[in-house]
């Protein structure tokens, strides 16, 4: 639970009476690689922070292709939450790449406590700030950067992803395919 209160406070600091209600709050459990967070068409009811392994969040088109939205890499904040907002059916499935562990915690039971404890509040939204601004980095991106400097900055971002997930998963996340990737990687080992 030191990880969790490390990672909070590094973002916004919370009041020890605050600490007082949310830690009983959230129980460790473990994802086994493969495993779901959160399913496509489930109802979202928890959010949880990732302290070890790699979560993948994506979406399915019609025609049952997969593209991955973002990798979450521990220590941070995992949900659906447009789900958990909007009270709405998941589209965006969060399913665990190697083994995790988290600690989970019912997203009702934490905001119903943003009344009496603003610096969760604070917290709360400077979390959705950060998530504003890393989606909008990456629809740039992805319109104005070509494929190999996507990638480099990729490998910035993920330093140590490319060996713990396959390729596949790297080339959906940059929009590209696993053969682009591939003459990516060549090209730049060649330089």
């Amino acid at each position: 639970m030191e990880e969790l209160k490390a990672y909070f406070n590094g973002i916004s600091v919370l009041s020890d009476s605050t600490w007082d209600k949310i830690v009983p709050l959230f129980n460790e459990r473990r994802i086994k690689r493969k495993d779901y967070f959160v399913r496509e068409h489930e109802l979202a009811r928890e959010i949880a922070f990732l302290k070890t392994g790699v979560v993948r969040a994506y979406f399915t088109n019609e025609e049952g292709k997969e593209y991955n939205k973002q990798f979450f890499v521990g220590s941070t904040i995992i949900g659906a939450y447009t789900s958990l907002l909007t009270g709405k059916s998941n589209i965006i499935a969060q399913q665990a790449l190697t083994d995790c562990v988290v600690y989970a915690c019912k997203y009702k039971s934490l905001t119903d406590l943003y009344d009496t404890h603003p610096d969760l509040e604070r917290f709360a939204r400077k979390i959705a700030e950060h998530y504003f601004l890393e989606k909008e980095k990456k629809e740039i991106e992805i319109v104005l950067l070509d494929a190999t400097e996507r990638y480099s900055i990729f490998k910035n971002e993920f330093p140590t992803l490319e060996q713990l997930i396959p390729q596949l998963h790297i080339a959906s996340y940059l929009g590209i395919s696993a053969t682009q990737l591939s003459r990516i990687r060549k090209e730049l080992i060649s330089q």
